[in-house]
């Protein structure tokens, strides 16, 4: 059974740090592209952040950019996101989501439905 379980989600103030995990069982990630979505009360669930194969190629939301980073460690078929700086508006269920689909040069997987693998979230919540 193939399962992605993030962890690390809870209440920080407004500036603070958190660090998300997802970790992989089921099958072997180390080959997918890895992703991060959120999704606020009443919005839409939206990209936040990804990560290919090789950890070299990554991309951001622009709502993030400079302020998350995200990582993965094939060994631990385990992805991370650091989150610093957090703000109010980053309050949201944070998802994991893999693909094993292949994309080329700077394309990246942005849309919900290019994924096939999800967790169930993990709530984060920005105090001000």
């Amino acid at each position: 059974q193939v399962q992605l379980v993030e962890s690390g989600g809870g209440l920080v103030q407004a500036g603070g740090s958190l660090r998300l995990s997802c970790a992989a069982s089921g099958r072997t990630f180390s080959s997918d592209t890895m992703g991060w979505f959120r999704q606020a009360p009443g919005k839409e669930r939206e990209f936040v952040a990804v990560i290919k194969r090789s950890s070299i190629n990554r991309y951001y939301a622009d709502s993030v950019k400079g302020r998350f980073t995200i990582s993965r460690d094939n060994a631990k078929n385990t992805v991370y996101l650091q989150m610093n700086s957090l703000k109010p508006e980053d309050t949201a269920v944070y998802y994991c989501a893999a693909t094993n689909a292949v994309y080329s040069g700077s394309s990246y997987p942005q849309l919900s439905t290019e994924y096939g693998y999800w967790g169930q979230g993990t709530q984060v919540t920005v105090s001000s």
